[in-house]
């Protein structure tokens, strides 16, 4: 491994097999496990409006919430390297992603970062800080569409 190269694994185990498998695309589930080693098992789906159930996570949306996730930690280290104490912070981050046909991409992601103070004068740093973190983030720097932030006051 190379210095600086980080290794991932992740078991995806598909568990929606109705009992004559993808025999039609009506006839078999979406569901399916995402497993990590040591951690509970995420239950995954298809979005409901790809034949998937709204009981279960979906992989949009666990892109989105990695994008803010990565800004979230990124952002927080910005914030202690600059001597800028952030006492909550929280996200409603929003994606659009287009179809045509059978496929489909992301266009944009838009994260609403809100962020609290020790110090309401460091506002202005703050905020600047979001374009630091967007620069830092793994997967922002990753994806291949805009991954836009508004930071949005408390």
């Amino acid at each position: 491994m190379a210095i600086g190269e980080h290794h991932y694994s992740v078991s995806v185990i598909w568990t929606g097999n109705r009992g004559t498998g993808t025999s039609g695309v009506r006839d078999f589930g979406r569901e399916h496990e995402v497993a990590l080693p040591g951690l509970p098992v995420l239950p995954g789906t298809a979005d409901p409006s790809f034949r998937g159930t709204p009981d279960r996570y979906n992989p949009e949306q666990l892109l989105l919430a990695a994008l803010a996730q990565c800004h979230m930690l990124s952002y927080l280290f910005e914030a202690a390297r600059h001597g800028v104490v952030v006492t909550a912070y929280t996200d409603a981050a929003t994606g659009t992603m287009r179809t045509h046909g059978t496929s489909g991409e992301f266009t944009e992601v838009i994260l609403h970062p809100r962020v609290e103070l020790a110090d309401e004068t460091q506002r202005e740093l703050a905020d600047r800080l979001h374009d630091n973190a967007h620069e830092a983030c793994f997967i922002a720097r990753s994806v291949n569409f805009p991954v836009l932030h508004t930071p949005e006051q408390p």
